[in-house]
Formats: structure tokens, C-alpha cells, sequence
């Protein structure tokens, strides 16, 4: 551990059983010896009355049979690792905000309310959630008012980082997407992505230490497409960071040598700005999502499927800023020309509107501070215009291709959705096969530092599938 706070002892905890079928008992308590002891479910409602009621049932005599008493243990097993099972499940639908009720989560899991009690009671015993059972239900409910279910605001926290051309930022993220702090760092990003790193990783031990956080690890976000399952940055054109540099490996080793346990994980900026959107922001129960954005340099693009990131086959799926929208148009890193990520990012947006960019705020904050400022100049309004032409060129092509249920905007894409939302949308509707039979929704995303938020998601991650084996060996 890092000295930010002792973890709660979670060997005593109790651990339930979550059968599939509904018929399962209310819970195992299993301690640190692994011994078992029944456990009595609560009775103060109807379903968990009758369980009550057969488990004070006078039992028959045991059978001196040795094969029961095997099947009995067995089946015994059998239940335990169902209830561990629910734990994540249970965990993620918290997280999501899809159980902020025990009879919701109920439901979702396909439990006994007896089940979901002992599944919330073991998440709450681990630091995780909180059960509320005080009276709140709405005026005019009937029964009951089920157990409330928030996630922990003294939980433990992940360390999330962010790189970018202008700076960086460290925060500290709980469970919920909820930043607990943060670190804003405005400083040259050097040539030398150790170095970077360094720093990012002090100012995020210099939180954890003012806190007093416990910290489950650490998850690093680049504007760089991110190679698996190595871990190295292939193209940070943006940073002048050598190309392939190892930024997982870097940022895992300035992780460990800050004395921050847990994983040390790196991702694309706009892949977790995708997932956090997914989970915590606009881009919530979309099957197929689409993310489109800016950083303070360039253009990133995400696709969440069914709930997971499609990386592609080594993580370099969705380089949308390196679609041609204007063949004619400037030169791109890449060695092509009028991809979107030189004619729809700020950079692009200052230089269209004829505005030369100075060093005291970043690419991104002085174009968005123009279009909301000056948004009635004629020169503002022209680049407005040809920035969401482009945009909406590069959309409709996407949208031909991966026909998704939803499309989210982030950065200045947002900014240039509020500006003039009926002239992106009827861009996308011309030029695509699919939004002229329907249209596909385009919104802003809702999450502010979603890349931090993202980045956290991927610490939180071992978490959300196996609380207990990744919070009680810890402990």
C-alpha cells in the first residue's frame, strides 16, 4: 500500500450465493479460516419472510450417508461462487447508475431480494457502495420504499492522467465517474515522454497524499493511437515523442516507483472520452456508439459496442482523423492532405478564422472561447461554417460505414454542435445513405475531462470484475 489510508478487513465479509434460477438461499458467511455459518436472511419483506420461515424449520436427522454429505458441500461450493460471481455485476450496475435501488438491482441480476441484500451488504463491507434503507420513496408509492444504492464517497479512488500537447492533467476518480480532485499541469510537454510521465505521476502521489485516498491504480490517457498488447504510442505526433514510444511500460515503472499499487494501464484519449461517455455521459445504453473529437491538437474517434471499446485487432481501429475531407486542402502529418484531423481541429478552426494563437491558454480553450465570444463576426461565422462542413463530410462517410444508433461530439466538434445544429445534422443526412432514412442522433458530450474519467475506467476495471479477489488481496 502507499500510506493513503488502510483498506477495511474484507476477510470476514459476508459472501453470498446468486443462483440464476431465483430459488437460492440468502447467503454464506465466510471467514478468513474459509469456514462457513448459515446465515438467517432479513425478514421486512414478503419474499424473505417465507425463506426465513423454512430456514427455522427444524431440519431432518442427517443421513450418515458420506455421498450427501459430499453433494451437500458441493452444492454448497457451488453457490459461494455464484454469489462471488454477482459481486461485479452488482458492482458495474452501481458504477453505471443502472441500481440506484436494491429492488432495481433485484431485477437486473435476477436474484432473490434476500440475495441482493447480502450482494449490496458485501460491496457496502468492502468500502465500495452504501445502502440507505431510510424512508424516501415518492409520494403516493405503495409499501416498502426499497433500499437505496449509492457508490461510496470515501471509496477508494484511481489515479487518471491525461497527456496533451498543451500540458497534462493528474485526478483522482471514484467509482460513479465522480473526479475527486484534480491536478492541472501547464508546462512544456518535453521530447521525452519519461520525463512527462514523471511528473504527471508526482503531481497524481501529491493528491493521494493530501487525500489520504486508497488507490486501486492508475490508468494514462495519450492522443496517440495506443498498439496492444504492448502498450507503446505509434503515432504521438502531437507531443514529439518518438514514434512507438513504450508509454505503458514508462508510465507503469514511474507508477511503482511512486510506491501506487494496482495496474498501470494506457489508452487513447478518445477511446476512454468513449467509454466514460458510455457509462457516466451521453452516450448511455447506445449499442452502437460513435465518438467523434477533438483534443487540443488534431481529431480522435471512438466505437463502443455492445459496451466494449472496438480496438480493432492490435488497438488501432477508428484513426477517423486521418479521413480525407477536402482533397485539396492542407498537408497532414500523416503525409496525406485535408484529413479532418488539420481542417476540423482548433488549430484549423483560429487559422480559418483568421485569429494568430498565442501561448497563454491552450489551442483548444482559445478556440472555443472565440466561437462563444465572437460568434456574431463575420470572419468567426465563415470558419464556423466551413469546420462544420467538414465535420459533417467526415460523419456521414463514418456513418455509411459503421451505421451506428447514436453519435456523441466532444471538444470543439461540442462547441461547433451548439453553434449551428441544424446545418451539421442536414450535412450528415445528405451525405450519408443511412441518415436519409432516419437520421442518426448527434449530441454533445456531457462529461467534463471525460479522457480522465475514461483512463480511470481502466484501473476501476479489475475492480468491477472481481471486487472481492482484487480488494481482499489487497487488504
Amino acid at each position: 500500500m502507499n500510506g493513503n489510508g488502510a483498506p477495511r478487513r474484507v476477510g470476514d465479509v459476508t459472501t453470498v450465493s446468486a443462483g440464476t434460477d431465483g430459488n437460492e438461499g440468502a447467503g454464506t458467511a465466510q471467514g478468513s479460516d474459509g469456514a462457513g455459518a448459515s446465515v438467517a436472511p432479513p425478514v421486512s419483506e414478503a419474499s424473505d419472510v417465507s425463506e426465513a420461515s423454512a430456514a427455522a424449520t427444524p431440519a431432518p436427522a442427517p443421513a450418515a450417508s458420506a455421498s450427501s454429505s459430499a453433494s451437500a458441500a458441493g452444492s454448497a461450493r457451488t453457490k459461494l461462487e455464484r454469489g462471488r460471481g454477482a459481486l461485479g455485476p452488482a458492482l458495474e450496475l452501481v458504477h453505471t447508475g443502472r441500481a440506484p435501488t436494491r429492488a432495481v438491482l433485484t431485477a437486473e441480476l435476477g436474484v432473490t431480494r434476500a440475495t441482493a441484500g447480502a450482494v449490496a451488504a458485501e460491496l457496502e463491507a468492502l468500502g465500495l457502495i452504501r445502502v440507505d434503507s431510510r424512508p424516501g420513496g415518492a409520494g403516493g408509492t405503495q409499501g416498502r420504499p426499497s433500499h437505496r444504492l449509492s457508490v461510496d464517497e470515501n471509496g477508494p479512488v484511481a489515479l487518471a492522467a491525461q497527456v496533451h500537447s498543451d500540458g497534462f492533467r493528474a485526478a483522482l476518480v471514484g467509482l460513479g465517474g465522480r473526479i475527486v480532485a484534480t491536478a492541472p499541469g501547464r508546462v512544456p510537454v518535453s521530447a521525452d515522454p519519461a520525463q512527462v510521465l514523471g511528473a504527471v505521476v508526482e503531481a497524481g502521489a501529491a493528491l493521494l497524499a493530501q487525500t489520504g485516498r486508497r488507490c486501486i491504480g492508475a490508468g494514462l490517457a495519450v492522443p496517440s493511437a495506443v498498439a496492444e498488447p504492448e502498450g507503446t504510442a505509434l503515432n504521438p505526433l502531437h507531443l514529439a515523442w518518438p514514434a512507438g514510444s513504450p508509454v505503458r511500460a514508462i508510465f507503469a515503472d514511474c507508477v511503482k516507483e511512486a510506491g501506487i499499487d494496482g495496474p498501470a494501464l494506457t489508452g487513447n484519449d478518445v477511446n476512454l472520452a468513449a467509454l466514460a461517455e458510455h457509462r457516466h455521459g451521453a452516450g448511455r445504453s447506445a449499442q452502437h456508439l460513435l465518438c467523434v473529437a477533438t483534443g487540443h491538437r488534431g481529431v480522435g474517434g471512438a466505437l463502443v459496442l455492445d459496451g466494449r471499446l472496438h480496438s480493432g485487432s492490435s488497438g488501432l481501429a477508428l484513426e477517423v482523423g486521418h479521413l480525407t475531407v477536402n482533397p485539396e486542402g492542407r498537408p497532414c502529418h500523416c503525409g496525406s492532405r485535408g484529413c479532418l484531423d488539420v481542417e476540423a481541429d482548433p488549430l484549423a478552426f483560429l487559422t480559418a478564422a483568421g485569429r494568430i494563437p498565442g501561448p497563454e491558454v491552450s489551442l483548444l480553450q482559445q478556440a472555443r472561447d472565440l466561437l462563444r465570444e465572437e460568434s456574431a463576426d463575420p470572419g468567426v461565422r465563415a470558419a464556423t461554417e466551413e469546420l462544420i462542413d467538414r465535420l459533417g463530410l467526415g460523419l456521414a462517410g463514418l456513418v455509411n460505414i459503421l451505421n451506428p444508433d447514436r453519435i456523441i461530439l466532444g471538444g470543439l466538434h461540442r462547441e461547433l454542435l451548439y453553434a449551428d445544429p441544424e446545418r451539421l445534422r442536414a450535412v450528415v443526412a445528405d451525405r450519408s445513405l443511412w441518415g436519409r432514412s432516419g437520421g442518426v442522433p448527434i449530441l454533445p458530450c456531457t462529461l467534463d475531462h471525460n479522457s480522465l474519467v475514461g483512463a480511470a475506467e481502466l484501473a476501476w476495471q479489475p475492480v468491477l470484475d472481481d471486487p472481492l479477489g482484487t480488494l481482499g488481496t489487497a487488504a
